[in-house]
């Protein structure tokens, strides 16, 4: 079992140096401990992912061309996820506007190598499978 996960669930990129929270719009019209609930769609970068400060990872352009600019030394520059698909898995039983609801065990994937995951869902009284 894994808690269902609401709009200020924190999470986090092994490439980003700082914790973010994850938005939900009220589209889904479902409500979890007064709180929006989420679904494995709510992956939109900089609408539901936001950024995690600044990025290491050398697979985002701005890094690697920071990083050739100072001959080599690993530069970071500012995080701006880019997930290209849902969060997944996602819960099994549970669905959200006919999309299943997102629980902390699901992880979303950067383009820039980071699989970004739930490190709180946002409450921590609703569990699904």
């Amino acid at each position: 079992m894994a808690f269902q996960c609401v709009m200020g669930a924190v999470t986090k990129c092994p490439f980003g140096a700082a914790p973010s929270v994850l938005m939900v719009l009220p589209t889904h019209m479902d409500l979890t401990v007064c709180m929006p609930a989420a679904n494995i769609m709510d992956s939109i970068p900089l609408l539901n992912i936001m950024p995690f400060g600044m990025c290491n990872s050398i697979m985002n352009p701005m890094v690697l061309a920071a990083t050739i600019a100072a001959l080599g030394a690993l530069t970071p520059m500012p995080c701006i996820p880019m997930t290209v698909a849902p969060w997944a898995p996602g819960s099994a039983t549970v669905m959200l506007n006919s999309m299943p609801a997102l629980n902390n065990s699901s992880k979303a994937m950067c383009l820039w190598g980071g699989a970004i995951s739930i490190e709180f869902a946002g409450q921590a009284t609703v569990m699904i499978a």
